[in-house]
């Protein structure tokens, strides 16, 4: 197939990503986030390329932008493609550079949103615009939509937009999403290009804990502190089984593969320790989890309250929500009552789709060095959402990434960047499988 990413759209790329990354769209949780300013800048560059996107919101200044690309075949199911306008907060003193300078240097973008995603929404807007000065379709219609909310909730996002405007997402059978379809280098010269296939469902979760408040010198067997203490060391310290999905057991079975080791997943340990930093890409994702993150109780060092909190972030895999939900009513015990603050399903796509087949297929077209395995993310994306209108999702927003650019820890990470090339592998790939798709 031949490429259409023409040089304006490599330059495109390039100065969408450093202006959506000047726009600041932090979301700092409990709605503090205007995602507008951004979304009016994407839907600009939408109707420049002739398509007619309209602007949602469920509260002021937290602004959705949704569009169709219309398909050369009418018959055919409709794909849905999406990326946020939100990013995580970011403290610039502990920066290089300004974490909303989009500055570009020595062949990098750097910014929050760099790689979580405001380059993935750039690549969306550089493919659409070439596309309509070529005058080139992709066989399906494609429905663009850019969130907001992600990195928070997603009320005002996806969810929101799931809820209350399905008809906008008529026919999408099949999304893509962040993240997936970058390089993973394992140290051997070996070249790793994961696809997301799957994600582990979120269950972030308030625990309380309620005894008898008093004075501090006092005897009191009715403390909530420790009660609550007792209860998150249990939930810390837990080992939780392996539970292995169809995503996870593909994964193993191809990165064993790759490395020439017997993909003996009745050993799933001894084999991720056979994988070298390969492993990094399962590891997460062969247990649920739930780890505490946050505490709170008391207001005097010599009163006892009467009550405790916790917060634990907790995650389970497809098919383990109810081993989860028994898990913790057993571990918090008697006198800790737990609750989901926000809780979302775990996701399982099919490795053996025709959908995975071509961007397997477009990755190695401009990556023949690489090799192209599914995976299972450890968190979520707005494909959770999205999955309440039967819409099955992968993670796919390539990137071409040089050895020792650690991608992984860039997500929410201080000096997040990317490298031009990068987005320009980018463009080309996802071009390549949007109109084979």
């Amino acid at each position: 197939m031949a490429e259409h990413m023409d040089a304006q759209a490599l330059d495109e790329v390039v100065r969408f990503t450093s202006d959506l990354i000047r726009i600041d769209t932090t979301n700092r949780g409990g709605g503090d986030c205007r995602e507008r300013p951004a979304a009016e800048y994407a839907a600009e560059l939408l109707a420049g390329a002739g398509l007619e996107p309209v602007l949602l919101e469920r509260t002021e200044g937290r602004t959705n932008v949704v569009a169709r690309v219309e398909g050369s075949d009418p018959s055919a199911d409709a794909l849905l493609l999406h990326g946020h306008l939100d990013v995580v907060p970011a403290e610039a003193a502990d920066w290089s550079v300004h974490p909303f300078s989009g500055e570009i240097r020595d062949g990098v973008v750097w910014g929050r949103g760099a790689v979580d995603m405001k380059n993935m929404d750039a690549m969306i807007l550089a493919v659409v615009r070439a596309w309509a000065r070529q005058g080139l379709k992709p066989r399906r219609d494609v429905v663009i939509a850019f969130t907001a909310d992600e990195e928070a909730s997603a009320e005002d996002g996806s969810g929101f937009l799931a809820d209350r405007h399905a008809g906008l997402f008529e026919g999408c059978t099949e999304g893509v999403g962040e993240s997936g379809a970058f390089t993973f280098h394992d140290g051997s010269g070996r070249q790793i290009y994961p696809i997301a296939a799957g994600e582990r469902g979120t269950a972030w979760l308030k625990l309380t804990a309620r005894g008898r408040a008093g004075h501090g010198s006092k005897v009191n067997r009715d403390n909530a502190v420790t009660r609550l203490a007792a209860a998150v060391t249990r939930i810390g310290e837990h080992e939780w089984p392996l539970r292995l999905t169809p995503t996870v057991r593909a994964a193993l079975t191809e990165l064993a593969a790759l490395h020439g080791v017997d993909p003996d997943l009745t050993a799933v340990d001894a084999l991720l320790d056979k994988l070298g930093t390969a492993a990094q890409l399962v590891e997460a994702t062969v247990r649920n989890s739930a780890n505490p993150t946050m505490l709170d109780a008391g207001y005097k060092v010599n009163v006892i309250p009467g009550e405790a909190v916790a917060y634990v972030d907790g995650r389970f895999l497809a098919g383990c929500e109810d081993e989860f939900r028994a898990t913790l009513d057993r571990l918090t015990g008697p006198d800790v009552e737990w609750e989901f603050l926000h809780r979302e399903v775990a996701l399982q796509a099919p490795v053996d789709s025709v959908t995975f087949a071509r961007m397997r297929a477009a990755v190695q077209e401009f990556a023949p060095e690489g090799h192209v395995v599914p995976y299972c993310m450890s968190g979520g994306t707005d494909a959770k959402q999205f999955s309440r209108l039967g819409i099955t999702g992968y993670g796919f927003a390539p990137l071409k990434l040089p050895e020792g650019f650690d991608y992984g820890t860039l997500f929410h990470g201080v000096d997040e960047r990317v490298p031009v090339e990068a987005l320009h592998f980018g463009v080309r790939v996802l071009d390549r499988f949007l109109r084979s798709a």
